[in-house]
């Protein structure tokens, strides 16, 4: 595992290469998972910090819809970073289907088969539930609660047939960590209330 120094130059030589509010909100999803993790009281939160930033590191090769989850499992793998890697991999899919990308599928058969093999066979750690949660609760300023990024990312991209089950699936994940923690996550993040006015447009 990456140290968090090293994590941390990683995902700042990724936003120089491609710069945009992606490494904004890897730096929000590792802080929130952070202060989660911590709470649990059974998970590292150095851990889960490093694999808040590097999560969507494949947006590092350029402007992409799922190809980005490939690009950053192959650089993980490259450096020999096999736990970052998979997190790259299932950090947008709570319910393992490959089928639920929302976005453009700009990926080959070939990665699309390998990640539906992957996620059938992959059994998720609590660091994986753990990114998918911040990943949907982390705005590039903040957390904020997970509705409203839910409708954000629903007037970007629109409503595929999965969107219900995916919601269901994400609030399951809060619902679980919640019962780790517990208290309502919420409690832990700073600026919760004030990302989640209702400003979206």
């Amino acid at each position: 595992m990456l140290k968090i120094l090293e994590a941390q130059k990683e995902l700042e030589k990724g936003g120089s290469l491609c710069p945009g509010p992606w490494e904004q909100h890897s730096k929000s999803v590792a802080q929130n998972a952070m202060l989660i993790a911590e709470q649990t009281k059974i998970m590292d939160k150095e851990q889960a910090y490093v694999m808040g930033l590097m999560h969507d590191i494949g947006r590092r090769a350029g402007s992409k819809g799922i190809r980005h989850i490939f690009d950053g499992y192959d650089y993980m793998m490259s450096i020999g970073q096999e736990e970052l890697a998979h997190i790259c991999l299932t950090h947008s899919f709570p319910n393992k289907d490959a089928n639920t990308y929302i976005g453009k599928y700009d990926c080959t058969a070939e990665q699309k088969h390998f990640l539906e093999n992957f996620l059938v066979n992959k059994v998720y750690s609590e660091y994986d539930l753990l990114i998918q949660l911040c990943d949907a609760i982390s705005l590039p300023n903040g957390a904020c609660i997970m509705e409203k990024r839910l409708i954000d990312v629903a007037l970007r991209h629109g409503l595929p047939d999965f969107t219900i089950d995916k919601w269901k699936a994400f609030m399951m994940l809060k619902k679980h960590f919640d019962e780790l923690c517990v208290c309502n996550i919420y409690t832990l993040l700073p600026n919760v209330l004030e990302n989640s006015s209702v400003n979206l447009i």
